[in-house]
């Protein structure tokens, strides 16, 4: 096997200048033939010199990234995807080679790539609107063809998205602040009534005030918050650990079973809440508020979409948020901490613009020093830090051949941190005084595939922090900051929650005094 040219098939357009000294050795050749040797070993000897320099051309502009060596190297990339996380791999190749890397998962040859160039190529091109994973671990969660985050089937990932992209945007954001600023009050309160302010599991508030305001918005019937939350970190963990695996995983029935029990008890559960939703539309004597669930429950009795797809979407709905947007905050608010003057700053903007009324949604433009903090949050240390596509069609990134089902990983989070920025390296308000332009910037993705729900989670994050920060002091216990915090970077950066080391991501919350905003 020719060891050089399988270890890279990747190779760059433009060749141009290679073309125009090839025929001006092939015009020289003709002119100048040496006595005694046939036109036809000549031609050979031209041909053999074309193929060489033309060879040693490609190979100096092929992607860059581990060698193949006899299939070695497709295995061991594979599995620094699968024993690290997507996330934590796809630092490490882009780190060792360059910002466009080929790599290879399960086999298939991958592209990661975080230079801004690349990463909005893919984003606005409409041939890469679909993800790759597992077609088995998507069927195990059942999220093959079916929801709308890794729905791999683009027609109907068009449909569905129709109705995320209604109850998300538009009208459907106008009373998302008075249900965002409700619950927070809610729950807020329930601590302060149980005395619990001295040691707050931060992590598991946010995660329960961001499902009940999915509920509220989104579903509408009763829940139990804890319980459904349990269910959902045992779904997110299966979604993590089921999505590259090889086919040959899902041979061993036991192995199988286990996760498919585990992405079964949500999957029950949603089933449970969607039937009390059926059961209060035919009660309901009139309709006032059509939500998100109650939109799919017509498209199925209508025959738009099947019973398993209305599942999944409410699901995914419901799920969306409490691992994305709740450790998002959580990272916000040890930033906030080890950066106290621009607690400062922020405190002092939420007193001019909302001072002690309750916050609005005309609000929320004025925020300007909120705004910048949580982008800049988004950038520094960004929850989902890379997204994952397929191409549909062949391809030219960068130069870069890319066949026809090549895998992309977009690793944005590096690209935040090596362009554009004035401190790249640091946690600085002032890398937002001027607006990023979207190539540079990309913390939801942009294009046909970007994040539908993009808007309605900036305005959660605000009203969440507003309310509060409003009211309290979050105090992180001694030695409590990202750069100590043990974390994994699979499908997304979570903070390591050990179970037996009781508080240890635990916050105190400290009363604000009205008119004072010390800290």
């Amino acid at each position: 096997m020719d060891l050089i040219s399988a270890c890279e098939q990747m190779t760059p357009i433009g060749l141009d200048d290679v073309l125009a000294d090839l025929v001006s050795v092939s015009q020289n050749a003709t002119a100048v033939r040496l006595q005694g040797i046939s036109m036809g070993t000549g031609t050979l000897l031209l041909l053999a010199f074309l193929l060489l320099l033309s060879w040693s051309h490609t190979e100096k502009m092929t992607v860059p990234g581990p060698c193949f060596f006899l299939g070695v190297g497709p295995l061991l990339s594979y599995l620094r995807f699968i024993w690290t996380g997507i996330g934590t791999a796809s630092n490490y190749y882009n780190n060792k080679y360059g910002d466009i890397v080929r790599v290879w998962i399960n086999g298939e040859e991958t592209l990661i790539l975080s230079r801004s160039s690349a990463v909005h190529h893919v984003l606005k091109h409409g041939h890469y609107t679909s993800r790759f994973g597992s077609k088995l671990g998507l069927s195990c969660i059942g999220m093959n063809e079916r929801g709308i985050i890794f729905n791999n089937n683009v027609t109907l990932w068009k449909t569905i998205r129709a109705y995320f992209t209604k109850a998300l945007t538009g009208p459907g954001l106008q009373h998302t602040v008075e249900v965002c600023v409700s619950s927070t009050q809610t729950h807020l309160d329930s601590l302060a009534a149980g005395e619990s302010l001295g040691q707050v599991d931060v992590i598991s508030l946010l995660r329960c005030i961001v499902v009940d305001i999915s509920n509220r918005l989104f579903l509408g019937v009763p829940i139990n918050e804890k319980e459904l939350m349990v269910k959902i970190q045992k779904y997110f963990d299966t979604w993590q650990t089921v999505l590259i695996k090889p086919d040959i995983y899902f041979k061993f029935h036991w192995i199988h079973q286990r996760h498919k029990t585990a992405a079964q008890e949500l999957q029950d559960a949603i089933e449970n809440l969607i039937e009390q939703k059926r059961r209060q539309i035919q009660q309901a004597e009139k309709l006032d508020n059509i939500n998100f669930t109650a939109s799919l429950i017509f498209a199925q009795n209508h025959g738009e979409l099947s019973a398993e797809n209305v599942r999944q979407c409410v699901l995914e709905m419901v799920i969306a948020a409490p691992d994305t947007l709740s450790i998002t905050v959580f990272f916000m608010l040890l930033l906030l901490k080890q950066n106290p003057d621009v607690e400062l700053q922020l405190l002092q903007e939420i007193d001019d613009v909302i001072g002690e009324r309750v916050l609005q949604t005309s609000d929320l433009q004025k925020l300007q020093v909120l705004e910048s903090f949580i982008n800049e949050s988004l950038r520094f240390h960004p929850v989902v830090d890379f997204t994952m596509r397929r191409a549909l069609s062949d391809d030219i990134i960068d130069g870069y051949r890319v066949p026809k089902g090549t895998n992309i990983i977009l690793n944005t989070g590096r690209m935040h941190r090596t362009e554009f920025f004035p401190k790249l390296n640091e946690f600085s308000l002032e890398n937002f005084d001027k607006n990023p332009s979207r190539r540079y910037f990309q913390p939801f993705g942009s294009g046909p595939r970007s994040c539908v729900g993009k808007h309605i989670g900036m305005v959660m994050m605000k009203s969440i922090l507003v309310t509060l920060l409003y009211q309290y002091s979050v105090c992180p216990h001694e030695g409590l900051t990202l750069d100590c915090l043990q974390q994994t970077n699979n499908l997304s950066q979570q903070p390591v929650e050990q179970e037996h080391k009781e508080g240890n991501l635990s916050m105190r919350f400290l009363p604000r005094h009205r008119g004072s905003r010390a800290l």
